[in-house]
């Protein structure tokens, strides 16, 4: 379970004075390919990604191709699921949408509280790669603007 759903469990109904959810099937797949860029910089968890990738068909020669393919592949499903790739873009209604309905100040502001108490979520434990305070910040942070995780 890991900290996928650590972070689903702490941005589902924080902004709720926002007039919404982020429903926590869709957070869990927006988080997804994010956690698994992040999990993959330890060698353990890149090569049982790498073992499910290739399960899976996906291909590619290197740890680090079928860990990209993975990634792709699970960011397809989004795509085709009609669920957005980052907060940025989720709508009230929980489709994909220009400008969401959490604003980037509210997040920005709420972020550091958000973070510390996905650390405390019983299913970080689970997690291949313990993430600090500031990793899972940036981990957040990934997730609302769409970037790629490069720590």
């Amino acid at each position: 379970m890991g900290i996928v759903h650590s972070m689903a469990h702490k941005t589902g109904a924080i902004f709720e004075d926002y007039g919404a959810h982020i429903i926590h099937g869709a957070a869990n797949a927006m988080y997804l390919p994010k956690v698994i860029a992040y999990n993959a910089k330890g060698e353990t968890a890149a090569k049982r990604y790498g073992v499910i990738a290739d399960h899976m068909g996906l291909g590619g020669e290197t740890v680090e191709e079928k860990v990209a393919n993975l990634i792709a592949y699970l960011r397809g499903m989004n795509d085709a699921l009609n669920i957005p790739q980052c907060i940025k873009n989720y709508g009230a209604d929980s489709y994909p949408c220009e400008q969401g309905f959490v604003p980037e100040e509210v997040f920005l502001e709420r972020l550091p509280e958000i973070a510390k108490n996905a650390i405390a979520d019983a299913c970080t434990g689970s997690n291949p790669r313990q993430p600090n305070q500031e990793e899972m910040e940036k981990l957040f942070k990934c997730c609302y603007y769409d970037l790629e995780v490069d720590f």
